[in-house]
C-alpha cells in the first residue's frame, strides 16, 4: 500500500514541530550491527545533545525481522539492553554530569543512566511507516506487542474519487493527446483503477 503518503505526512510533521529526521539507509550488507550504530547515533543525539528527532522507519526497511526485536525495546521501554558497552556509558555520564547536577541530581550510574533515558524519551520519536495490507503486519504485531501497544495508530482514509480524477487531470497536462475528451476519459479511468483495487482489498 506505498503511495498513500505515510512518509511525507511524518516528514510535513517533523518540518512543523522543528525535528530533526533519521531515516536508516538499508544496502543489500545492512545487518544488525548497522542498526545498532545507527540507534546508538539517534540516541547520542537525542539523550546526550538533546536534540529532538523523528526516526521514520518504513516496512520495506525490515530487512531482517530482528529489527524489531530493537524497535519494540525502544517502544516498550525507552532503551535497548546492552546497546552501549561500559566505558561508552561513562562517556555519556561524562557529558551529562554537569547539566545533571544543575538539576539537583546524585552522580551515581544508576541516576545518570535514567536521565540520559528520560532524555531520549523525551526527545525521540519513532515513526513507523507500515503498511497493513497483508500478513506481515498482523504477524509482526502478534511477535512485537509494543508495535500496536505503545504506539498511536494513524488509519490513513482512502482518497475521494474528485481528488483522484484532479491529481491524474495534473499529471496529464503535461501529455499532448488529440483531444480533452479523451485526456477526461483517461483521468477517470485512472481513479476508476485506483478506486477497484482499494475495493479488491
Amino acid at each position: 500500500m506505498g503511495g498513500s503518503g505515510k512518509q511525507s505526512l511524518s516528514k510535513l510533521t517533523a518540518f512543523i514541530l522543528n525535528l530533526d529526521v533519521f531515516k536508516i539507509v538499508v544496502a543489500s550488507n545492512y545487518g544488525l550491527a548497522d542498526l545498532k550504530a545507527d540507534i546508538q547515533t539517534l540516541f547520542m543525539k537525542s539523550g546526550v545533545a538533546g536534540s529532538e528527532m523523528l526516526f521514520i522507519l518504513t516496512d520495506s526497511q525490515i530487512v531482517d525481522e530482528k529489527f524489531l526485536v530493537y524497535i519494540n525495546d525502544i517502544l516498550s521501554a525507552g532503551y535497548i539492553p546492552e546497546l552501549f558497552a561500559g566505558d561508552e556509558l561513562d562517556g555519556i555520564f561524562g557529558k551529562l554530569r554537569s547539566e545533571a547536577k544543575q538539576l539537583g541530581l546524585l552522580d551515581s550510574p544508576e541516576v545518570l543512566m535514567n536521565f540520559f533515558i528520560n532524555k531520549v524519551k523525551k526527545n525521540l520519536h519513532v515513526c513507523l511507516c507500515f503498511s497493513p495490507v497483508g500478513d506481515a503486519f498482523r504477524f509482526r504485531a502478534r511477535k512485537f506487542p509494543a508495535l500496536i501497544n505503545s504506539t498511536s495508530i494513524d488509519w490513513f482514509h482512502s482518497w475521494p474519487r474528485d481528488a483522484l480524477v484532479g491529481v491524474a487531470n495534473r499529471f496529464l497536462e503535461k501529455i499532448e493527446f488529440p483531444s480533452d475528451e479523451i485526456r477526461i476519459a483517461i483521468a477517470n479511468h485512472m481513479a476508476n483503477v485506483h478506486l477497484s483495487i482499494d475495493a479488491a482489498n
